[in-house]
């Protein structure tokens, strides 16, 4: 099922929906009531539905819509047909199951809700991998890129989940408000912030609209999706967030010998992963994971976008970057190398990290007295 951004009707047939469902809080979460006398018959056709009272519940974004008894009480049918086939699912309406339903027996068949994960930059390359990864492991999906082309095309391609796509850029300050609306709004299982943009060259060389490119991209979007997703993630109690960065965030202290030249861009990848080290340790017990991935050398149309020529470097798949950076999540690594086979290489990069950082004292160091 495919939802562009620009749609937001409900999925209800017309006849249900004439009026917007209220709103009610229940434990602290919304859930969407249809209200409309209820009779002492179940409704025979479509047209007729808007006289039954409904209630959509979920235990995230969507849920299937759900009738009162024909004794009138409030104990969910959760197995009947024809409701969940005739009336979808409500979009755009957050809801939740009520706690007094807890007790409430599944029917036999009755459809556990999605996931939910939203890929930036995934039309192409890492992003379009982690996006088939999801949908494969049956993972509802909001994809984001530029070409609205590519986000249709990967939408028709999955009929068996729900994509809504969303055409913005986060090169753009509008582009990256809209996506933290929809973090803020949607009860992500997943943020991936993968979009990015390389412009390698020295920072002299760099022009103030491509250097402005690429921070927003690369630091400016990815802060604001994070700061966006992560309290309602807290507030549930459960969600991912993962940052795609590179092993070039090591690479600072490497000599001139090492081209090409890019700082901005070394600069802006060592930027999110100590963002997600600081973050995962603000969200530290609340059930919430933060992770970062830093890849070497990806066969994906990055480099070749930029005019740069990689064919002859070793590179790896972008199906193995995203199987690494999610083993690493499962495995409890903050910060994920896939490429680099003895990860206590990293650990002691941040041993030595924290060293520094304990090391420091009011008193000026003797070498700076002489």
């Amino acid at each position: 099922m495919h939802e562009q951004d620009t749609n937001h009707g409900t999925g209800v047939p017309a006849a249900a929906v004439s009026r917007r469902p209220a709103c009610r809080t229940v434990r602290g979460r919304n859930v969407a009531v249809l209200d409309a006398p209820v009779s002492g018959e179940r409704p025979a056709a479509e047209a007729d539905l808007a006289s039954y009272r409904f209630l959509s519940w979920s235990l995230g974004r969507r849920g299937y819509i759900v009738g009162t008894d024909d004794l009138g009480d409030d104990r969910p049918e959760y197995g009947a047909a024809p409701y969940r086939s005739e009336f979808a699912r409500l979009r755009h309406i957050p809801a939740t199951r009520p706690a007094a339903w807890a007790g409430t027996p599944l029917s036999k068949g009755t459809p556990l809700m999605s996931k939910l994960a939203l890929v930036t930059g995934a039309t192409s390359g890492i992003g379009k991998a982690f996006a088939e990864r999801f949908a494969a492991e049956g993972y509802d999906l909001i994809i984001v890129g530029r070409r609205q082309d590519r986000l249709v095309e990967f939408a028709s391609a999955h009929p068996e989940v729900h994509v809504r796509t969303v055409a913005a850029d986060l090169a753009a300050l509008d582009g990256i408000d809209t996506l933290a609306e929809i973090c803020a709004s949607e009860p992500l299982d997943m943020l991936v912030n993968n979009a990015g943009v390389a412009h390698y060259m020295p920072l002299a060389d760099l022009p103030a609209d491509k250097a402005r490119e690429l921070v927003n991209v690369k630091v400016l979007a990815p802060t604001q999706l994070m700061r966006a997703a992560v309290r309602p993630m807290q507030q549930r109690g459960a969600g991912t967030i993962l940052n795609v960065a590179g092993m070039i965030a090591f690479s600072g202290p490497a000599g001139k010998a090492v081209m090409p030249r890019r700082a901005v861009y070394a600069g802006a990848l060592a930027y999110l992963v100590a963002m997600t080290q600081t973050l995962a340790a603000e969200v530290e017990d609340s059930g919430v994971k933060v992770g970062v991935v830093c890849p070497g050398v990806v066969a994906t149309e990055f480099h070749s976008s930029q005019g740069l020529d990689l064919s002859a470097v070793p590179r790896m798949s972008a199906d193995d970057l995203v199987t690494g950076a999610l083993r690493g999540l499962e495995l409890g690594e903050t910060v994920s190398a896939p490429g680099v086979e003895n990860h206590q290489l990293l650990q002691d990069v941040f041993t030595a990290d924290l060293a520094a950082f304990g090391g420091q004292s009011p008193q000026l160091a003797t070498r700076y007295t002489k």
